[in-house]
């Protein structure tokens, strides 16, 4: 069997870490795309197409993990959706193929429990499970085990069921017939896909797993986050690292080349932290923090549940629940607020996408900032501000409302 990955979207909901494809996004040192790859050969399936846009900055992000054979790269030219990525594969697609989302990290246990219950005889099957927010996805209509119709993001009360798609299709290339025939939209795929339903049987899958994983705004990383360190993570402190004396290392932590930990610092797991790190002197990182290479965290600063993409570096300072893109410089006395005052409503935040806020399902949650933004000295941030790339924000700012990509805040 083969596999159609589909990187090549402009992950405008995924704002402000969307400067590249969000799939290239990286925890514990490697990029989300990897770890579906990775999920797909564990499953058995080894011939993989990804679909890629123009820049073949996917193609760049996965060149120094040594994937071998296997691995074959397509572009679509533009962003014009899901069918016509799907179509840029056409003339590589041999029998039945899976189709997934570049980001689908759980793609080995889906796979291996829920195809067991199928024989060779099954052309197509579609895996759903249940949601509370059926507007934000495409919605089955389905009669016993048979799919019969998508309906994408309906209005709420007129969703022909609770089960959403969760973006794992195993298909047959008949479909590309049906795929022909339609007017080429937005959601072209899943028209096609509804008139191919109607002559074709398709199998429902429902996935009963706690958790099936969505990526459709930045916060959802926390999730993935917690996870793949869950799955994945190893104690380990590599040989070159330098740990200093009086220090506190507790749990599940990878510690890696060339970093260095000051006097009085506190790591509780689990907890990665790359190579060539710093962590100052008393600093405390706490549960489920990611650190990548070459990040900074200077003394006294305080870090939970966060994830620091490259080269980021900061002084004192809190940095709760809060995630920080490639590159980003912040300054002393940085407060990351990630609770409201009343300590138990929802967190709700405002997206590029979308007219109104977004509910996050997060009680906790800090800021989110995209790449190369500099913050002064003493910036707080309130819960569920979203800072774009590019930014450059004055000391002693407040900020209660987000900011968008390359603006100057006083």
């Amino acid at each position: 069997m083969q596999a159609v990955i589909l990187a090549a979207g402009e992950s405008s909901r995924f704002w402000p870490l969307n400067e590249q494809p969000k799939c290239l996004f990286k925890i514990m040192g490697r990029s989300l795309i990897w770890y579906t790859i990775e999920g797909l050969r564990k499953a058995g399936i080894k011939d993989v197409i990804i679909v890629q846009g123009p820049k073949k900055d996917v193609e760049q992000g996965l060149q120094n993990y040594g994937l071998g054979k296997g691995i074959q790269y397509v572009i679509q030219k533009t962003a014009k959706g899901m069918g016509n990525a799907l179509w840029q594969a056409k003339n590589l697609i041999r029998g039945q193929f899976l189709v997934l989302n570049a980001e689908r990290i759980d793609i080995d246990e889906i796979f291996n429990f829920q195809f067991s219950i199928f024989n060779s005889k099954v052309k197509s099957i579609l895996f759903g499970q249940h949601t509370d927010n059926p507007e934000l996805y495409g919605i089955m209509r389905i009669r016993g085990d048979r799919v019969l119709e998508i309906i994408e993001k309906p209005k709420r009360g007129k969703e022909p069921s609770n089960v959403r798609v969760v973006g794992v299709y195993l298909l047959e290339p008949e479909f590309f017939n049906y795929y022909q025939k339609v007017k080429k939209e937005k959601y072209d795929f899943e028209k096609a896909l509804s008139n191919y339903l109607r002559e074709n049987e398709a199998k429902f899958v429902f996935l009963r797993k706690p958790k099936v994983f969505s990526l459709k705004y930045p916060w959802h990383l926390f999730n993935v986050n917690k996870y793949l360190m869950d799955k994945y993570l190893k104690p380990k402190i590599e040989k070159t690292a330098t740990i200093s004396k009086n220090i506190i290392i507790g749990g599940n932590i990878y510690i890696g080349k060339n970093t260095k930990i000051f006097e009085g610092a506190v790591i509780k797991g689990p907890c990665y932290i790359g190579d060539n790190c710093i962590i100052g002197n008393n600093s405390l990182i706490r549960e489920y923090t990611n650190l990548e290479n070459n990040v900074l965290i200077g003394a006294l600063a305080e870090v939970k549940n966060s994830i620091f993409q490259e080269n980021c570096h900061t002084h004192s300072g809190y940095f709760g629940d809060s995630i920080f893109g490639k590159n980003c410089r912040i300054g002393a006395g940085t407060i990351t607020a990630n609770l409201k005052i009343d300590r138990g409503e929802e967190i709700k935040s405002k997206v590029k996408s979308q007219k109104s806020k977004v509910n996050t399902g997060l009680n906790s949650l800090g800021a989110i900032v995209g790449e190369n933004t500099k913050l002064g000295i003493h910036v707080s941030l309130m819960p569920g501000v979203l800072i774009g790339s590019n930014c450059l924000i004055y000391p002693n700012s407040v900020v209660f409302k987000n900011i968008e990509d390359k603006k100057v805040f006083k």
